[in-house]
C-alpha cells in the first residue's frame, strides 16, 4: 500500500462535557496539528497516489471551516463532545467526499483509505480511517 501524507493545523477553542475531562470542562483552546494520509494500493499514470499538491490544499479547505472559531458554537457540532477523536473523523468524511467527487485529481478516486491524525499535544493525539469501497 502506497500512503501520501500532508499536514497543516488549525487552533480552535472548545469545553468538553463530563467529568472524565477535568479542567477540560470550561473553555480552553488548542492548536491541532493534523495529518491526512492518503493510501492506495496502487499508483497511477503519473506514479502518484495523489496529488500532493491538491490533497494540502483541500485539507486547508477543510480546516478553514472551524480554525480560529469555538467548536463549540458551530453548528455541525452542535450536542457533540468535539474530541480529537471526533473532530479527525469529521474531518476524513470530509476528505474522503473531496476524493470520490475527484476535486483532488483522478488518482484520489482510486483510493484505498484517508487516515486523519489530529495532534492535541505533542505526545497525545487520535486517528480516524475512512476505507472506500472495494
Amino acid at each position: 500500500m502506497y500512503t501520501v501524507t500532508v499536514r497543516d493545523h488549525m487552533m480552535i477553542a472548545h469545553s468538553l462535557r463530563g467529568a472524565i475531562f477535568g479542567p477540560s470542562q470550561g473553555l480552553h483552546g488548542a492548536t491541532f496539528v493534523v495529518d491526512a494520509a492518503f493510501s492506495g494500493r496502487a499508483l497511477d499514470a503519473d506514479g502518484i497516489v495523489v496529488d500532493i499538491g491538491l490533497a494540502a490544499q483541500k485539507l486547508r479547505t477543510v480546516l478553514n471551516r472551524w480554525d480560529r472559531r469555538n467548536l463549540d458554537d458551530v453548528a455541525e457540532f452542535a450536542g457533540a463532545n468535539t474530541t480529537t477523536e471526533l473532530v479527525a473523523a469529521r474531518i476524513a468524511s470530509l476528505l474522503a467526499e473531496e476524493c470520490t467527487s475527484g476535486r483532488i485529481g483522478d488518482a484520489a478516486t482510486h483510493l484505498a483509505a484517508v487516515t486523519v491524525t489530529v495532534h492535541e499535544s505533542p505526545v497525545a493525539w487520535a486517528s480516524y480511517r475512512h476505507e472506500f469501497g472495494t
